[in-house]
């Protein structure tokens, strides 16, 4: 549905639907743009980019922008000038927007979403010949990427970046994403508010948005628009691109979901949103152990658990609701087990659910969470319902099956049911509708359930331990499950994908790789050092022994970690959310830009122990859309911790972040230099717009 048929709205209505949204979130107009309070970056090109996640609010009503094109350094029709500053000081990027919370009950797709297998509709490209820069718009779960690049060679020097204003489904206003980053004052200070990217553009060819109401059926707007400043400091726009593009809840609607936790208290958004109504201990179990026994305390607990869990969480919980009410079976193998929201709904199944949970080091034996539900749900499905298992090492799967009468899903992926893994950790669960997926989860629960002593041959010789189509309409996508024997191991073949079959790109975002040495490592090394290769990757620790390009062009090891102490201006300290890991994704992407798309996905860390002794879920898609989904989420969290890495290292904890001028002195470098002459920031720029 493109933007024209909504024109005929009256005024009157368009009225009463913003009132009506200001009345539901309890706020002005400027509530209902994305949670993400967007952050742009600095001049300096030492350090990278990042996304912080903040919340992205819009507090005024944006004018529409000139149509006047600039041909030269002089900027056309003037905004409201922007007091001159000294020339800025080197200074790392900030972090980027933050997601909104989901609503458990999705919002019924619209008709218009592009098929399986359509050719567009993930990808949307702006049309306006007279402007000069391109837009692409990428779709993502929940999310945006929005990718801009200069048509003729270089901007002008006196281009300082891009507004960015959306549009949501039905509505008449677009509203102006926010910049944590401001210019500098004529006194050389920062401005510690947020003020919309029409006053201070983003100082980058590319932006993940993360709309407030993402669920939304219908067409999201994006409008971007080129800012130009003169001598004078005074802000004027240039010739706008638009373009519309559909997010819906589902990837798939009725087939696939590919969903995400937030995985981000390291944040300045939840540092802003949350953290000054208490501390995180008030929101999330600090004791493991005791998770099962820990009520929330905080005053926006709700509001916060929403925001924190984001779709993950929602789509789990939303799986479990359907099938209580629809009376139906489920099959559970769970690894972290400590989420009393979870242990709730399957106590109020009965004896239709049976569950594996691991008995592994920390969750065996008395005084754990882990034992705790054990005895709670054999005592509401039965003793003889309830199994603990570790295979050789672990019982590391974390899946949901449920078969009812109307009711048929399985939930795959890295994201455990506990505090941590709902909360804290970066995780995401891959939904899937269909007889044949739930037929192939209830197959495998039951070889690993009729095993009495963690016989891993026993279950790599079954044919749940093979990849097995998983039936979904228009979707090519398989599945198997660890233990393998040696005869249908996967590591050599994942990691010979890697190797030599990428071309293009490879984004990933892989837990415990700092510990994991072997094939796959080594695959990824090999193609980190291909210069024909796009590569960007994070881990939740520093990967000694490889080196991951970043953003700006240099090499080094991207990992979760947070601002802490004193941290440059208009940034805060941010929490860590208690000790473990933050980064918990397992899941890479090849060639996302190409036919042969795919991502391997799963419980799996792509490690010898994985594959041949613990239990787990494996998961390969050849499908772009989906690719294109788990490729944002993977550069939104390299950008996010890529940041924070950098700004540690370089130990600036007196620095001032800012936007940077155009240049006034013989020395002196536009922002977007380094796009222009360092060869990684040059693919970056080209392959998202």
């Amino acid at each position: 549905m493109v933007a024209k048929k909504r024109k005929s709205a009256t005024k009157a209505k368009a009225a009463a639907k913003k009132k009506s949204r200001a009345k539901k979130s309890g706020a002005r107009p400027a509530k209902r743009t994305a949670k993400s309070k967007a952050k742009t970056k600095a001049k300096a090109r030492a350090k990278p980019a990042s996304k912080a996640r903040a919340k992205t609010t819009s507090k005024t009503k944006p004018k529409a922008p000139a149509k006047t094109k600039p041909k030269t350094p002089a900027a056309p029709s003037p905004k409201p000038p922007v007091t001159p500053s000294k020339p800025p000081v080197s200074a790392p990027s900030p972090a980027t927007p933050a997601r909104p919370a989901a609503p458990v009950a999705p919002a019924a797709p619209a008709a218009a979403n592009p098929q399986t297998g359509a050719p567009s509709g993930f990808e949307v490209l702006g049309t306006n010949d007279k402007a000069l820069f391109t837009l692409k718009l990428h779709r993502g779960d929940g999310m945006t990427l929005i990718g801009m690049n200069w048509k003729n060679g270089r901007p002008p020097d006196n281009f300082v970046g891009f507004a960015i204003e959306y549009q949501e489904p039905g509505a008449a206003q677009f509203f102006a994403l926010n910049n944590r980053l401001n210019f500098l004052d004529a006194a050389g200070n920062v401005n510690p508010n947020q003020l919309p990217t029409l006053q201070s553009p983003i100082q980058k060819f590319r932006w993940v948005h993360f709309p407030r109401n993402a669920h939304l059926p219908g067409d999201f707007k994006y409008r971007i628009t080129p800012m130009f400043m003169d001598a004078a400091d005074k802000l004027s726009p240039g010739e706008v691109q638009e373009a519309s593009i559909q997010l819906a809840r589902e990837t798939y609607p009725g087939i696939a979901n590919v969903t995400f936790t937030r995985g981000f208290v390291s944040s300045q958004a939840f540092v802003d949103r949350f953290l000054k109504d208490g501390p995180i201990n008030t929101l999330v179990a600090p004791s493991a152990a005791k998770g099962l026994e820990f009520t929330a305390t905080h005053p926006d607990t709700k509001v916060a658990l929403d925001w924190m869990g984001f779709e993950a969480r929602a789509a789990i919980l939303e799986t479990l609701d359907q099938a209580i009410a629809d009376n139906a079976e489920v099959r559970v193998v769970a690894y972290d087990f400590n989420l009393p929201e979870v242990v709730d709904r399957l106590e109020k199944l009965g004896s239709k659910v049976k569950i594996i949970i691991d008995d592994s080091k920390g969750h065996g034996g008395a005084g754990t969470a882990e034992t705790e539900a054990e005895a709670r749900l054999a005592k509401s499905a039965g003793q003889g319902n309830v199994k603990r298992q570790h295979m050789g090492s672990l019982q590391h799967n974390k899946t949901v099956a449920v078969k009812g009468n109307t009711v048929k899903k399985v939930v795959f992926g890295s994201t455990n049911l506990s505090w941590r893994g709902f909360f804290v950790q970066a995780n995401n669960a891959l939904v899937l509708t269909g007889d044949k997926a739930v037929g192939l989860a209830f197959d495998a629960f039951d070889n690993y359930f009729k095993d009495a002593n963690n016989n891993v041959a026993q279950f790599g010789a079954t044919p749940s331990a093979e990849w097995n189509d998983l039936g979904l309409p228009g979707v090519d996508a398989k599945v198997a499950f660890s233990p393998h024997s040696a005869a249908n191991a996967k590591l050599e073949e994942i990691s010979n994908d890697i190797k030599t079959n990428t071309t293009s790109s490879l984004l990933y975002s892989l837990a415990f790789l700092y510990e994991t040495p072997g094939v796959v490592r080594d695959a990824i090394k090999a193609v980190t050092d291909d210069s024909k290769v796009f590569v960007y990757g994070i881990s939740d620790k520093h990967v000694g022994g490889l080196d991951v390009q970043d953003p700006n062009g240099n090499v080094s090891p991207v990992f979760a970690e947070e601002l802490s102490g004193n941290v440059p201006e208009p940034f805060k300290s941010e929490p860590t959310g208690g000790t473990g890991t933050r980064m918990h994704h397992k899941f890479t992407v090849i060639d996302f830009d190409k036919p042969t798309a795919r991502v391997y996905l799963g419980s799996y860390n792509f490690s010898s122990p994985a594959d041949r002794k613990n239990g787990e879920n494996l998961v390969v898609v050849r499908d772009r859309r989906i690719a294109v989904s788990y490729m944002i989420e993977a550069l939104s969290l390299f950008d996010h911790y890529s940041f924070r890495v950098a700004e540690k290292a370089a130990k600036q904890k007196n620095q001032k972040l800012h936007l940077a001028k155009p240049p006034r002195a013989a020395n002196e470098k536009p922002w977007f230099d380094d796009d222009y002459t360092v060869a990684h920031k040059i693919k970056d720029r080209q392959l998202f717009s």
